[in-house]
């Protein structure tokens, strides 16, 4: 069985995905309590831990686990990367990757795999990062992974570094997406929850699966968590009422206009095509495309979950704020899954690195 350490795990996104390919997380560390609460109520209570990584203490825990983790894991705080808002190279949470490859050092898996946001590129820290990890000894490939490629209903995409210490085992390549899956549309994602009206909510479903994705949503699940809608001022409600399935705001009467908020604010999600990437703001119509299809109000956090990939028997901790948050930042687990067998598949291994990413209709050119 392969053993991974998941360093900046956040609710356990990567982690579900690669535990569902068969891999097992020996230990799992992030600084944000709600979401190590989260990650202990869906892995278990012996493996997750709040911990700065930057601390002797840690690196002493690292020293002594009781297995060797043949991959260390993770997503290092992407916020000076990201395209949303601006981009900033001295965000001193960018210096978290250097203290991600000090602790790689420890551990010396024989492989790596870091997710992070696509602004990375444009920020060229690509050149940076891959210089970073082959001077602890890792030959590096890395890709665009485009997540609607992968069963999950959203246009997310993210840069995927994977690496491996030994330089016979060759240079990873992500094999193209199944070609018989057809796409995950909004509305066969979160169709079946029940209808809310702005600060209500609910806890039992109340009407039948109707597509394999829901159906998959709902196995094991006991109750329903999270399906809690934002209270919306009645002005408000109004105005997004005369936006359609898939709408936007020049929709609304002009006397009924908000007065602030982007040209792509208030936007209804399309019910027959993908979703936008999933923000901590989907319980705001004054985010991105984040209104519901057909009812008045943002989406819950089950929703974005739903969205994400995240099977509703996955409980988050945590206020509602948090739990978007959490949702949000999220590597979608079928994304992972899908990852975390290609990874133990010797096909996808070869002997040259490939100088575009596969999955991606962009490449990423380390020329």
């Amino acid at each position: 069985m392969t053993r991974f350490v998941d360093i900046f795990c956040g609710a356990g996104g990567l982690s579900l995905g690669l535990q569902d390919a068969g891999w097992k997380p020996l230990l799992a560390i992030d600084n944000c309590v709600d979401a190590i609460n989260t990650y202990k109520q869906n892995f278990g209570y012996d493996h997750a831990e709040v911990a700065d990584i930057t601390t002797s203490r840690l690196r002493r825990r690292l020293e002594n686990l009781d297995h060797q983790p043949d991959w260390v894991v993770g997503g290092p705080p992407c916020q000076g990367f990201s395209t949303v808002g601006k981009r900033q190279r001295a965000d001193p949470r960018n210096l978290l990757v250097r203290e991600f490859a000090s602790l790689v050092e420890i551990l010396s898996p024989k492989g790596i795999v870091v997710e992070n946001v696509l602004g990375l590129r444009d920020m060229h820290f690509i050149e940076f990062f891959v210089d970073l990890l082959r001077g602890i000894g890792y030959s590096v490939q890395p890709t665009v992974l485009r997540a609607s490629d992968y069963g999950v209903p959203q246009l997310r995409r993210r840069i995927v570094f994977v690496g491996v210490r030994s330089s016979e085992d060759g240079f990873f390549r992500s094999p193209h997406p199944p070609r018989s899956q057809n796409a995950v549309t909004v509305w066969d994602a979160i169709g079946d929850l029940p209808e809310l009206g702005p600060g209500e909510w609910a806890t039992e479903y109340d009407k039948p699966p109707s597509t394999a994705y829901q159906k998959r949503m709902r196995r094991g699940a006991i109750g329903l968590h999270g399906h809690v809608a934002s209270k919306h001022p009645a002005t408000l409600v109004r105005a997004i009422s005369y936006i359609p399935d898939g709408g936007n705001r020049t929709h609304i009467p002009p006397r009924y206009q908000p007065k602030s908020g982007f040209h792509n604010s208030y936007s209804r999600l399309h019910s027959e095509g993908l979703a936008v990437a999933v923000t901590q703001n989907m319980g705001k119509p004054s985010g991105t495309r984040c209104i519901h299809p057909f009812q008045n109000r943002g989406l819950t956090a089950r929703e974005g979950a739903r969205l994400q990939g995240f099977p509703d028997r996955f409980v988050f901790a945590g206020k509602m704020m948090s739990q978007r948050l959490q949702i949000a930042n999220a590597v979608p687990p079928p994304l992972a899954r899908f990852l975390g067998a290609a990874l133990e598949n010797p096909a996808n291994w070869h002997s040259e690195p490939v100088s575009n990413a596969v999955g991606c209709d962009e490449g990423v050119d380390l020329e």
